[in-house]
């Protein structure tokens, strides 16, 4: 099943993501099979501000459980986590199945 990880910094926090950014890299390495996109959301300046992964996982638990084992999770650097299943309608350029 696909979830939508959508989580959002605490202000003042790009520091603190940037020096834990190579564990977190290391954490996303490790469930490339299961990662369908992964990337941070930028403010109006261009600066990471919170971070978008869509997961393929058999359920919510796993999807939620992924969310708090990530390193910028454990540092506290998130002032939101919202975990969504989602279902896709359109995808590479066609309607979906």
């Amino acid at each position: 099943m696909l979830f939508a990880i959508i989580c959002t910094d605490r202000p003042g926090a790009l520091e603190t993501r940037m020096a834990t950014r190579e564990h977190h890299l290391a954490f996303l390495e490790q469930y490339k099979a299961s990662i369908q996109f992964a990337g941070p959301q930028l403010d109006i300046n261009g600066k990471p501000c919170g971070s978008l992964i869509l997961i393929d996982v058999k359920d919510r638990a796993e999807a939620e459980g992924f969310a708090a084992a990530d390193p910028y999770a454990k540092i506290n650097l998130f002032e939101s986590v919202i975990v969504r299943p989602l279902r896709t309608v359109f995808r590479d350029g066609a309607l979906a199945e």
